[in-house]
């Protein structure tokens, strides 16, 4: 399919699902809200092509691991067991060999490496995964391998993995990039996307609860951050069109040892494997000053210093 068919498709696939919700959300508000629901949290049938297409790297293992009924598929460089390690977090939609072009440079500096696919994801089993599941699968991977030297999230990872550091499993140092910060404002995205109704709203965070007795207000990550201690590095786009810069920057200012890293003209997905991105990232890792500390205090909500 030539990528403008592709594209009309796409369009015709995404008219015929808001015409659906804007009758539904009338004639069957509760089934069209668990439906809109389920949607939300399906991730789309790319990241098994994409992550079934990546060639097999010689050096690297493939694993699974058995967590919360679902078979996680996993990915090492090195031997953690003896090894610093570095876990990396993919974000929605995405696959753990997402993060091939950041293995080099970690394993470089003696870092052995562990990646994963979420439930749903990848080679990994399931069909649904919201971010408390995405939380979960990351914190028993966390603690399968042990604390970690590093831990690397991009996009939905990056949230998960602020939320997962507790007292049973954390990581010493961070690297978010692009991370979301707020699961209302992603509904929001979503419901404009949709043309869901907001009489609907209710209903929809409830199936979210019901599935996983976490509630949205939980899952604002800037009620967390300040309690976190670790140095990180946030990088975000300021033209990403999927989360907005203000979703790192709010991280930055809430985290009492992290930095922000802005750059332009790299949008949601390419940063992640930007070289001056992953080249920062490492001289970060290094201990080097990277990045600007952001300040926010009740007279000045935001400024750099």
């Amino acid at each position: 399919m030539s990528p403008h068919a592709a594209s009309v498709s796409t369009r015709l696939r995404l008219g015929a699902l808001r015409a659906g919700f804007a009758m539904g959300g009338w004639l069957a508000p509760r089934h069209t809200a668990d439906r809109a629901a389920r949607l939300f949290a399906t991730p789309f049938a790319s990241s098994r092509r994409r992550a079934l297409a990546v060639p097999e790297d010689a050096a690297m293992r493939r694993g699974e691991l058995h967590i919360g009924g679902e078979t996680i598929a996993t990915y090492v460089w090195g031997d953690p067991a003896t090894q610093p390690y570095a876990l990396l977090a993919h974000g929605w939609s995405s696959f753990g060999l997402r993060f091939q072009s950041w293995v080099d440079g970690l394993r470089a500096l003696g870092y052995a490496v562990v990646t994963f696919d979420q439930p749903g994801h990848g080679r990994s089993s399931g069909k649904l995964c919201t971010l408390p599941e995405f939380t979960a699968t990351l914190r028993a991977v966390g603690r399968h391998y042990g604390a970690a030297a590093l831990a690397v999230g991009h996009s939905l990872g990056g949230a998960a993995l602020a939320l997962a550091q507790d007292e049973d499993w954390h990581a010493q140092r961070l690297v978010l990039v692009a991370p979301a910060a707020d699961m209302v404002d992603a509904a929001n995205r979503y419901f404009r996307l949709v043309h869901l109704g907001e009489h609907l709203r209710q209903a929809f965070y409830d199936w979210l609860l019901r599935r996983t007795g976490i509630s949205v207000e939980q899952l604002e990550v800037h009620r967390r951050l300040p309690a976190l201690g670790q140095p990180a590095l946030i990088v975000h786009d300021l033209d990403d069109a999927d989360v907005p810069w203000s979703e790192g920057e709010r991280y930055a200012r809430y985290w009492p040892g992290a930095r922000l890293l802005t750059t332009q003209g790299l949008g949601h997905r390419r940063v992640l494997d930007a070289p001056a991105v992953i080249a920062a990232s490492l001289a970060f890792v290094r201990g080097e000053a990277v990045g600007e500390r952001v300040i926010g205090t009740t007279n000045l909500p935001f400024g750099v210093a």
